[in-house]
């Protein structure tokens, strides 16, 4: 089986995580600079197989669109024109940076390590992974 990689598209950074080639586990992968990301994703998909990738899709509380999601969208149209082989699949990344920072707390980082944005958007990426593989198991 192929790994499915999940991407938290920043403005700034963008978070990945993958799964184990069972699609069993997600963890956390990388956090790159979003300039850099689809030569990052091209070196990636080389040396790994990957069979689909799921994107955070952000969304306001009530569920509208949230400022960033025409970059998103931006993104995912280059993505599938980059990879035409590979799937996308939009996930709901609602509330994925507050439950990445209550994961830090309680895993007991420090204040100080918490406030690494980049950690924040890998464990970000891996969450949205985790609902995703869970939502498919239902």
């Amino acid at each position: 089986m192929a790994r499915i990689l999940a991407i938290d598209y920043g403005r700034k950074r963008t978070g990945l995580a993958v799964t184990d080639p069972l699609q069993l586990i997600a963890g956390g992968l990388a956090t790159v600079s979003t300039a850099t990301l689809m030569d990052w994703l091209r070196d990636y998909l080389q040396r790994e197989e990957v069979e689909m990738v799921v994107v955070g899709e952000p969304k306001q509380t009530n569920g509208q669109p949230s400022e960033n999601w025409k970059r998103v969208k931006q993104f995912v149209a280059q993505f599938r024109k980059a990879f035409p082989n590979i799937s996308v699949a939009l996930y709901d990344e609602r509330f994925t940076s507050v439950l990445a920072h209550q994961a830090m707390i309680d895993g007991g980082l420090r204040k100080k390590a918490r406030q690494d944005k980049a950690l924040v958007d890998e464990i970000s990426a891996t969450i949205i992974l985790q609902s995703f593989l869970e939502s498919r198991r239902k």
